[in-house]
């Protein structure tokens, strides 16, 4: 099945035009002239059934035919990852992140971080071809970047932790996940957290974690979380 994205789509739509680009690849990549069907999504949990009624390189237009409603998982995570130093390994977690699920996702910045400025635009597009190559319905939610000390003070609602590399009592995350709920993780960039942002987080009521006995690499941390917390739910 293709998926197409159009977020402006709603239980009470009739017709869908696809931009110019789309539009391009609607018929002269994927041939489609009109009479046959498409596969939309609102990135809401919405699969709309459509079916082209005018097919040109600069113009498609397709009927909405009918729709469903895909319920969303039982959990839901947000993770809080730094920016890593080599841009594409960030790009990997958050394309990796989407196929796995993930409900949505802030960059912060911590005292250790050498990247400090992401690119927002080119995150959110590489989450939509993710969403829709993997065929998912729920696009997830990317904030805006935001340093450490702010994040860890916002009130959060669920259950609260952070994975770090210290020396200090922390439990697996396997055994202190709380299944069918609301979740946050933080993971620090390559020079980890500082002793000060760990205490910080716990003030702030979140718990330590250990993603396994091996030191990992900030995107592969991210990419352990998400897929034990979808694991232990599935």
């Amino acid at each position: 099945m293709q998926l197409f994205y159009n977020n402006t789509l709603t239980e009470s739509s009739t017709e869908i035009k696809f931009s110019r680009e789309e539009s391009k690849h609607i018929a002269k990549v994927l041939r489609k002239k009109e009479g046959d069907y498409l596969h939309i999504t609102n990135g809401f949990g919405y699969l709309f059934h459509a079916q082209i009624t005018f097919s040109n390189p600069s113009q498609c237009i397709a009927n909405i035919n009918s729709f469903e409603k895909q319920e969303n998982r039982k959990y839901k995570l947000h993770m809080v990852v730094a920016p890593t130093k080599m841009n594409d390994r960030y790009e990997w977690f958050l394309e990796k992140a989407t196929e796995i699920g993930v409900d949505e996702i802030t960059p912060i910045i911590c005292d250790h971080s050498e990247r400090k400025i992401i690119k927002t635009e080119r995150f959110e597009r590489i989450l939509l071809s993710a969403m829709k190559q993997s065929l998912q319905l729920y696009l997830p939610k990317l904030n805006p970047v935001i340093p450490f000390s702010n994040f860890v003070h916002e009130k959060k609602n669920g259950q609260l932790l952070i994975a770090h590399c210290e020396e200090t009592k922390k439990q697996s995350l396997k055994d202190i996940l709380q299944l069918q709920s609301n979740t946050t993780i933080l993971i620090g960039p390559e020079g980890d957290f500082s002793p000060k942002e760990i205490e910080m987080a716990l003030t702030s009521g979140y718990t330590p974690v250990t993603l396994g006995e091996t030191r990992l690499r900030t995107e592969t941390a991210a990419i352990i979380a998400t897929h034990s917390v979808a694991f232990l739910n599935s």
